[in-house]
């Protein structure tokens, strides 16, 4: 019974999930969301003619000649015998040492037969050189951990000014205290925050849910696995397309979800019964966003699960949570049914006010774009706003960004194969499969650029997670990607727009000192326009697929000189308002004290374009 129920979800799951919603749509689509793909994933126009329109905006993978050169291990590369082999590895675009600009941290994975002693991968760390190279630090840090390493976010949880990093594994959990110098001490044990017993931990976040000061922890939890017992391919048998696979999630027993409340001591307590997160209804959890969806003041938690429906969990405002993820309309897909989250991100994409969602699911599937209608209610707009034209991807990582600087945000998926064993199949997209860019016309809808986005957006590759952020500070939003078993990439975006953009880091004082929670409003007035563009983001720890991307909150400005208004509402509930603020810099907000520092950088250096 367990097998052939497992066989059967799965299917159901992960391959049909849309078929008949996809079928219906197609007809009904405007010509401008229709499209064919070949089984090479490459996407065509109706004339059958790869598009090819200049973008003015290119992204080149520079991972290696920028000293990215440490392969990111994670399971069997042609053949999987457990679900565990699958996930992949998070990333982080990290400024660890203050000097304004990004250094990146690399999770790393494991296989089931080790390795020898003295070869074992580990997770990485590297310090940006600012020339468009890095420098590995991973043994001076302190950080060179092997095991099956799954996600990573930052945050400073001791307020000490320095952001500290934790990462998530099967196993035990670290949080790396950040010493100020360059180093880090491993304090998770007595945090109290390394976990208990063998735990699948996935996605993880900081947040201050109590809005106290000091910013507590999330982590999302996949499926308690115990490799001894856990099914093999055989035994099901679980099947993917006729071929066989590894078997899960569905038949197997979901993780539950923690969180952890700091106590302001440099110590944290599971809370995660009395805040009501264990009565969530979903499980499988895999992705973890946190953002005032209700615009209360209050941070929320959304959780991408896997086969199942996704959870939001509301914050209630008296240290408790309630999952409304079905009645608010972003836990299921158009007609209804569960679908395989992975990754998540927030942005407000027409900029009316609210934080919208964008979710990626499995292959046989669309992504799927929740548009907040305000109040914390939201509304499938996948198809009418252009993002359903593909369903031969499976997606991890996403984000949105504004890649163009245009003012309006962009949407960038990340894909990748979750069975390498697909490689025997000749009616899927590949292992490795190129990304999905989608750029934003301004109307509520999207235009999918991806083949016009250079080779670091259409060359195929195994990709889990990936962070967003600017290392060579030129102003643009570059990506950094966690891929299986395979080098990482770092997408340098070089554009031809001259679009301006400003940058602010925030500084808590009575709020957390990372600002995590912080809700930023841009306004600005575009020359011949009467009515305000007007532009909101929060300050967030984790996101994406199990990464963490740059603390730094980045507006494009297009044209604007300046900007008119910026305003930061602090989770402490102060507000700063800042009037006329030069454009093309990276500027320092203390709360409480407005701009104590600003960095302007020279153009970049050839090396780096």
């Amino acid at each position: 019974m367990f097998p052939s129920r497992r066989v059967f979800l799965k299917s159901l799951s992960r391959s049909a999930l849309v078929l008949s919603l996809e079928t219906v749509l197609t007809m009904a689509r405007p010509h401008w969301l229709r499209a064919s793909s070949g089984h090479d994933g490459k996407a065509h126009s109706e004339t059958g003619n790869p598009e090819s329109n200049d973008l003015g905006v290119s992204f080149l993978n520079v991972a290696r000649e920028s000293g990215l050169n440490v392969k990111t291990i994670f399971g069997g590369e042609h053949k999987n015998k457990y679900l565990l082999e699958t996930t992949g590895c998070g990333v982080a675009f990290y400024d660890y040492d203050n000097d304004g600009w990004l250094d990146i941290f690399l999770v790393n994975g494991w296989r089931l037969d080790g390795f020898p002693a003295g070869s074992e991968p580990a997770s990485h760390l590297f310090r940006n050189n600012r020339d468009g190279t890095f420098t590995d630090v991973t043994a001076k840090a302190g950080v060179a951990r092997s095991g099956w390493g799954q996600g990573v976010c930052v945050g400073d949880y001791d307020n000490d000014g320095w952001d500290d990093l934790f990462v998530t594994y099967y196993g035990k959990n670290i949080l790396y205290h950040n010493n100020g110098n360059g180093t880090f001490t491993d304090v998770s044990q007595k945090a109290g925050v390394a976990g208990k017993g063998v735990r699948w931990n996935t996605g993880c976040a900081f947040v201050d849910y109590d809005r106290d000061g000091h910013i507590d922890l999330f982590v999302a939890n996949y499926i308690d696995m115990d490799l001894a017992t856990a099914p093999v391919p055989e035994s099901g048998p679980c099947l993917y397309k006729g071929v066989l696979v590894a078997c899960g999630p569905p038949g197997l027993q979901g993780g539950k979800n923690i969180l952890y409340h700091n106590n302001g001591d440099g110590t944290f307590t599971d809370v995660s019964e009395a805040a009501g997160i264990f009565r969530a209804n979903g499980t499988y959890g895999l992705g973890v966003l946190t953002a005032d969806f209700d615009n209360d003041g209050w941070p929320d938690i959304y959780v991408a699960n896997d086969s199942t429906a996704s959870a939001l969990y509301h914050n209630k405002k008296n240290g408790t949570f309630e999952d409304i993820a079905i009645d608010a309309g972003c836990a299921l897909s158009p007609d209804g049914k569960p679908q395989a989250g992975m990754g998540v991100s927030a942005g407000d994409y027409d900029l009316d006010g609210n934080l919208d969602l964008v979710k990626t699911n499995f292959a046989g599937d669309t992504p799927s774009l929740y548009h907040n209608l305000g109040g914390g209610n939201f509304e499938d707009a996948t198809f009418t706003a252009g993002l359903g034209a593909h369903t031969q991807f499976l997606g991890w990582g996403c984000g949105f960004f504004d890649f163009d600087n245009d003012g309006w945000p962009d949407i960038l998926i990340c894909n990748g194969h979750v069975y390498p064993e697909v490689e025997q199949l000749k009616t899927e997209a590949g292992y490795p499969q190129r990304k999905l860019l989608y750029h934003n016309l301004h109307n509520s809808r999207f235009a999918d650029v991806s083949l016009q986005a250079g080779p670091g957006i259409s060359d195929p590759a195994p990709c889990r997670g990936c962070a967003f952020g600017d290392f060579d500070n030129d102003g643009d939003i570059d990506v950094v990607v966690n891929t299986v078993n395979d080098y990482p990439q770092l997408l340098r975006c070089d554009s031809k727009l001259d679009n301006n953009w400003i940058k602010i880091r925030t500084i808590g004082t009575k709020s957390n000192r990372s600002g995590i929670g912080a809700r930023l409003t841009c306004i600005t007035h575009p020359a011949g326009e009467t009515k305000p563009h007007q532009q909101i983001d929060e300050v967030r720890s984790g996101g994406s697929y199990i990464s963490q991307s740059d603390l730094r909150i980045h507006f494009g400005l297009g044209k604007a000189e300046k900007v008119d208004m910026l305003e930061i509402r602090w989770p402490s509930g102060h507000v700063d308002t800042l009037k006329d603020v030069k454009a093309n810099q990276l500027i320092f907000v203390k709360e409480g004290e407005g701009i104590v520092r600003t960095m302007q950088f020279p153009a970049a250096p050839k090396s780096m374009k």
